[in-house]
C-alpha cells in the first residue's frame, strides 16, 4: 500500500520525470486486476500492473469537505483483462478501485491518489467506460428507519435475523434448460410448495457463472423440478448442468413473516399504520364522533 512519497515529491520537483498511473481493481468475488498507462508492466504490493490493456483515466477531481471525488477510467475490452460478459454479468459492479501516481523507473516511489469504487459502467465500440466514485459517495446513502406497513428488512439480514439455511428454506437444484434469458428449468426442489421461492433469490454455485445471482419473479413446481423466471438475465455463461441454490422468498407482509417464517418478533414493518383513506377522512355530521374505532 505505502510508498516513498517524499522521494516521489523530490523526483517530481526535479523537472525531468518518469511518472505514470497505476490502478488496482478488486472485485467482490476477490479477483484483483492491475492496470497501468505505462508502456511496460510494473509490479509492487504483490500485484502486476499490466500495460497491454489500453486503460486510461481522466484527471481525478478531489476536494475538501463532503464533495465527491470522481474520475472515469476507459479501456479496451479483451479476454486477457476485462471481458464484456463479465461486465454484462455485473462482476465489476461496486468493485474497489485504488489509483497511484508512480515513478516507473523506481516503483517504490509512489503515492495513493484515489480510493473508491466503480459506479456506472458503460460499453461502447469494444471499450468500457467506468465511473470512479470516491469514498465520500457513501455519505449520500439515506439512513434511518422508514415508517411503512411492509417490512423494511431483507430476509436473513441483521434486522430480520432469520436463518435462511434452515431445512426447507434453501434447496439445491441443477439447470436442465434455459432460454438464454430469464426463464430456467431446474431438476430438484420438488418438495417445496408452489411459488415458495417467488421474490426469493437464485445463486449459481458452479460453472463459469459461479458467484452470480438473480431475483426470482415467478416459481412453478413441475414433476421433476421447478420452472423459474428471473427479473433479469444472469448471463456470465450459465449452462445446462450448472448447480444453483434457491432461497425462499418474502413479500414483506406481516402474515408471511408470521406464517411462512415464524419470525414475527423480528418484523420490521408497521402493519397498523393508518392508510391514505384515514388520512383523507373528514368529520361528517351524520356520523358518531366519539373517538372510537371507525370500523
Amino acid at each position: 500500500m505505502g510508498g516513498d512519497t517524499q522521494a516521489l515529491q523530490t523526483h517530481l520537483q526535479s523537472g525531468l520525470t518518469t511518472a505514470c498511473r497505476c490502478w488496482a481493481i478488486t472485485r467482490k468475488d476477490g479477483q484483483v486486476f492491475g492496470f497501468t498507462d505505462h508502456d511496460m508492466e510494473l509490479r509492487f504490493d504483490g500485484l502486476t500492473f499490466r500495460a497491454s490493456t489500453g486503460l486510461t483515466a481522466a484527471a481525478i477531481e478531489q476536494a475538501t469537505g463532503l464533495s465527491i471525488d470522481n474520475s472515469e477510467a476507459m479501456g479496451a475490452l479483451s479476454d486477457a483483462s476485462v471481458r464484456e460478459d463479465d461486465i454484462e454479468a455485473g462482476r465489476f459492479d461496486g468493485a474497489e478501485v485504488r489509483a497511484w501516481l508512480v515513478n516507473w523507473a523506481a516503483p517504490e516511489q509512489r503515492v495513493l491518489q484515489f480510493r473508491g469504487s466503480i459506479g456506472e459502467l458503460r460499453r461502447a465500440g469494444g471499450a468500457f467506460h467506468a465511473e470512479l466514485r470516491g469514498q465520500t459517495d457513501l455519505l449520500n446513502r439515506p439512513l434511518g428507519r422508514i415508517y411503512q406497513k411492509p417490512c423494511t428488512a431483507v430476509l436473513g439480514d441483521s434486522a430480520c435475523r432469520f436463518a435462511v439455511s434452515q431445512l426447507g428454506y434453501q434447496v439445491e437444484a441443477e439447470v436442465s434448460g434455459f432460454d438464454g434469458g430469464t426463464s430456467l428449468r431446474l431438476l430438484g426442489g420438488t418438495s417445496s410448495d408452489e411459488a415458495w421461492f417467488e421474490r426469493g433469490r437464485l445463486d449459481v454455485t458452479s460453472g463459469s457463472a459461479n458467484g452470480l445471482w438473480g431475483s426470482i419473479k415467478q416459481d412453478r413446481r413441475t414433476e421433476d423440478g421447478r420452472e423459474i423466471t428471473l427479473w433479469a438475465s444472469i448471463g456470465g455463461g450459465l449452462a445446462v448442468g450448472d448447480r444453483v441454490r434457491l432461497t425462499a422468498g418474502c413479500d414483506k407482509r406481516m402474515e408471511t413473516c408470521r406464517l411462512k417464517f415464524n419470525n414475527f418478533l423480528n418484523f420490521q414493518g408497521f402493519p397498523d399504520l393508518p392508510g391514505e383513506d384515514w388520512v383523507m377522512a373528514v368529520p361528517k355530521k351524520g356520523n358518531a364522533n366519539t373517538g372510537g374505532s371507525r370500523r
